[in-house]
């Protein structure tokens, strides 16, 4: 998937996966008829892509700062890579 948002060009086939939600439950790899990935591009750009399965519903791509990609990474159950792989850095210590 492709979108231009604000100027800057995300494609889901160049970017790398970060983490996402989907999982197979036996039967399909939907979550409630919604699914999200979280992205980073080869400039390190921060997107997610959310797919849908709701009639009326249309899939798209957000572009997100850093500080949204971090939280939208701690929501998502399934991680691709590592915190500092994904951010580069270590996250603080509670």
């Amino acid at each position: 998937m492709k979108a231009t948002i604000d100027g800057k060009r995300y494609n889901t086939e160049t970017a790398i996966l970060i983490a996402d939600d989907r999982y197979w439950d036996g039967h399909n790899w939907e979550r409630r008829g919604k699914n999200k990935y979280l992205y980073k591009t080869k400039k390190g750009n921060y997107f997610v892509m959310v797919t849908t399965l709701w009639a009326g519903e249309r899939d798209y791509l957000e572009s997100l700062s850093k500080e949204a990609a971090k939280r939208c990474f701690e929501n998502l159950p399934e991680h691709e890579m590592e915190w500092e792989v994904a951010f580069g850095e270590s996250p603080e210590e509670a």
